[in-house]
């Protein structure tokens, strides 16, 4: 179902931007109603957890209600499409990652939008860790245990909920010759049990939500799938650590407005955004639920995602990921 929870005004008047000509008042004036903040994912999911964060630090910083909207479906494929046909007027915002952005023209065969043309990015705010998840009384022990065992069974299945959890656990698959036959679910926290049970024999989560599974005990982490390990996975080795040459596979969030909202506006934003980004109480934050800061401007933010979207093609090609 979906959620809408008003995060009200908490104080501190709003930033003002030095704008050229007739954009100045736009801008000043901005924001005059509340904005509505589109996440793709229920309440309680991780992508959830980190966007309240910032919306709640967007509030206090702009003493402006904010009104977030949880649009979970079709892999976030309805909020964006809300969104990418969403009024420009700077009031209503998508909080996406970029395996949407970049990787969603690769997995589905038609979009009702295109992440390039329909949409302005803002700025990014977090990177986020993903981890390869077990029972926490799992015999399985690392990511050799995992391939070992699947090489032994046909009957494996895996959860996810996202294309950048499908995304892994295809290309892990598909690099090791192993087979596991992939199950769907609407949130972590749906598929949460079905790990713990041992319904699943694995599953490629979001670090948002699983870092407080993980230290609750619920869940054992095997790998995490950057480049480099994670000091909120302390002593958890990486992919590439386990053998899996070059994977390196995390994804990064920003803010979002529908093309042909006034520049000003966006800058606006951005400096918000950015503002929150860089803080120590946000490193702190980020680092407990298994992220980093990420402060791209809007102008890098947009570099970055046509560079993914160019990334993306080979490794959703070497993972055999047939367009659903």
């Amino acid at each position: 179902m979906d959620r809408r929870d008003v995060v009200k005004g908490l104080g501190a008047g709003a930033l003002s931007l030095t704008v050229p000509g007739g954009a100045f008042a736009q801008a000043e004036n901005y924001p005059a109603q509340p904005m509505h903040i589109y996440i793709g994912f229920p309440a309680g999911s991780g992508a959830d957890i980190l966007g309240r964060y910032f919306t709640n630090k967007l509030t206090e910083l702009t003493g402006k209600t904010i009104v977030v909207e949880n649009r979970p479906g079709a892999n976030s494929n309805i909020a964006l499409g809300l969104v990418a046909k969403a009024k420009p007027d700077g009031y209503s915002i998508l909080f996406s990652a970029n395996s949407n952005m970049a990787g969603s023209r690769y997995m589905f065969k038609s979009l009702p939008f295109d992440t390039v043309q329909d949409f302005v990015p803002a700025g990014t705010f977090a990177q986020i860790v993903f981890v390869v998840v077990v029972a926490a009384d799992s015999k399985l022990n690392s990511i050799a245990d995992l391939t070992a065992f699947l090489k032994t069974t046909d009957r494996a299945k895996y959860g996810y909920t996202n294309q950048m959890g499908i995304l892994c656990a295809e290309l892990y698959k598909s690099t090791t010759g192993t087979k596991a036959e992939p199950v769907s679910y609407r949130t972590a926290p749906d598929a949460l049990p079905d790990v713990v049970n041992g319904t699943l024999d694995f599953m490629v989560m979001d670090g948002t939500y699983a870092a407080a599974q993980v230290r609750s005990g619920r869940l054992k982490c095997l790998a995490v799938t950057t480049g480099q390990r994670s000091d909120s996975f302390p002593g958890v080795q990486t992919m590439q650590e386990a053998g899996l040459k070059d994977f390196d596979l995390s994804p990064w969030w920003a803010a979002y407005f529908p093309k042909g909202t006034p520049q000003p506006i966006i800058d606006k934003f951005s400096g918000w955004l950015l503002q929150i980004a860089k803080t120590p109480e946000t490193a702190k934050f980020l680092e407990s639920v298994g992220a980093v800061p990420h402060h791209d401007t809007a102008k890098e933010a947009n570099a970055r995602l046509l560079s993914d979207i160019e990334k993306w093609a080979p490794i959703v090609k070497a993972a055999n990921i047939v367009p659903m």
